[in-house]
């Protein structure tokens, strides 16, 4: 038999039933799952260095474990000092088996080192059952050896689910193991 990440056959055995209980679904298709991961970084201050968008690819692989892409800039900014096509920062989606492992390490090891950490606000939602975290530091990341950091940057994790709406999402994100703060 294959290998199945721990989050992939929780969500089968357990979280599946639990929302068709609770949402009342007519089919099991019906059911939210989630569908990709995106994790991005933008790097400010990559007009002035060029290397920081390397390091920025470099962190973000490691700490996904997929290669991660260069983004481009999609216009021109003279206040910015950014033109077209200048790299400014990074990206990479995670799917399926990946997708899971990422998830497992954010909950399990990556947000409990957050100084001062009480939970993920759950006002991040965007009305169609997509949410958005964003992280300060990349450092809680085990991946990253703080002695080679030579500058702390923060970073977007985008979770996209086939919800229709924001409790749904909300439910199937709370049962696979992501900490929200206690209203």
């Amino acid at each position: 038999m294959s290998y199945q990440p721990r989050l992939r056959t929780k969500y089968k055995s357990e979280i599946a039933a639990k929302l068709m209980e609770k949402f009342q679904y007519s089919s099991p298709m019906q059911i939210p799952k989630l569908t990709k991961i995106a994790v991005s970084q933008g790097v400010g201050a990559a007009t002035s260095d060029k290397k920081l968008v390397d390091t920025a690819v470099a962190d973000l692989t490691s700490i996904t474990g997929q290669q991660a892409v260069k983004t481009v800039a999609k216009k021109s900014v003279a206040n910015f000092k950014l033109r077209e096509g200048m790299p400014i920062g990074a990206r990479v989606t995670l799917r399926n088996d990946q997708m899971y492992e990422f998830l497992d390490r954010l909950i399990s090891i990556a947000l409990p080192r957050v100084r001062d950490f009480r939970g993920i606000s759950d006002k991040s939602f965007d009305g169609r059952g997509n949410y958005t975290l964003g992280v300060t530091e990349h450092i809680i990341f085990p991946e990253i050896n703080i002695d080679k950091v030579n500058k702390i940057t923060g970073m977007n994790i985008t979770f996209v689910t086939t919800a229709q709406t924001d409790a749904e999402a909300l439910e199937l994100l709370k049962l696979l193991g992501l900490p929200f703060k206690n209203q």
